[in-house]
């Protein structure tokens, strides 16, 4: 028997202290206190690291929290439907049923800054009149869209990486395909990307996906989708994605 096991044998052979439930049923109440009393001591980086992992433990919490009330209202609605229902009633159950409508393959994305996306163009004679900047990654901008003149051109986005099409993964049909493009949804690095069609990792694509041929539990057919962008485009050449269910 290891050395490090006396304690495991002696409470087998007698068992524990008659308190100890209640004595751990304090301990854990005092927890709250003493988490408390330290952060309230801590002073520095040292606070600041506790800080910031005491409010992941609570986000974690209160996203568990959340999910065993949703189980629980889901589980109460489940009970109380009792004999037949109309179809309407099954049709809308089923919709709000649905909890992928939000999941993204890729939740976290390292943020790109305005250096590594926009390159500083100088007009002019003058060195000082840099207020130009030429976009370096894969932009989308619409059929319609046309420049405005070079004197009132804030933001260059060069035809070379401009992309109206992406290969769209369907994630239950293990398939691929080459869809047109609608517009940038969402770039989770900044807004302005979203406004200038910059497309990055991560960022949230509306594809048409008329091609498909999906339809609602209506009937309709289901024209645009998003999708994720699952890769660097300006390194690859080409834009990947996971279409969202």
């Amino acid at each position: 028997m290891p050395q490090n096991e006396h304690i495991e044998l002696h409470r087998k052979r007698f068992g524990r202290r008659l308190d100890h439930e209640e004595r751990a049923r304090k301990r854990q109440a005092r927890e709250g206190h003493d988490r408390s009393a330290k952060a309230k001591k801590m002073r520095g980086i040292k606070a600041k690291l506790y800080h910031k992992k005491r409010y992941s433990e609570k986000v974690e919490m209160r996203k568990l929290i959340k999910q065993h009330e949703e189980k629980e209202k889901t589980g109460v609605a489940e009970k109380q439907e009792t004999g037949a229902v109309p179809a309407y009633l099954l049709d809308r159950q089923q919709q709000t049923a649905g909890t992928n409508k939000y999941q993204v393959p890729i939740p976290k994305v390292k943020a790109v800054s305005d250096a590594e996306a926009f390159k500083v163009v100088k007009t002019g004679k003058s060195r000082r009149k840099g207020w130009k900047r030429m976009v370096t990654k894969v932009t989308y901008v619409g059929e319609s869209f046309t420049r405005k003149p070079a004197k009132f051109e804030r933001f260059i986005r060069p035809m070379g990486l401009r992309f109206n099409k992406a290969h769209v993964t369907h994630p239950e049909l293990q398939t691929t395909f080459c869809l047109p493009i609608v517009g940038v949804k969402k770039n989770p690095s900044s807004q302005m990307y979203t406004t200038l069609g910059v497309i990055t990792k991560g960022t949230i694509l509306e594809v048409n996906v008329s091609e498909l041929g999906m339809v609602t539990q209506g009937g309709k057919v289901v024209w645009g989708k998003y999708a994720q962008v699952t890769n660097n485009p300006e390194n690859d050449g080409c834009i990947n994605a996971v279409l969202l269910l």
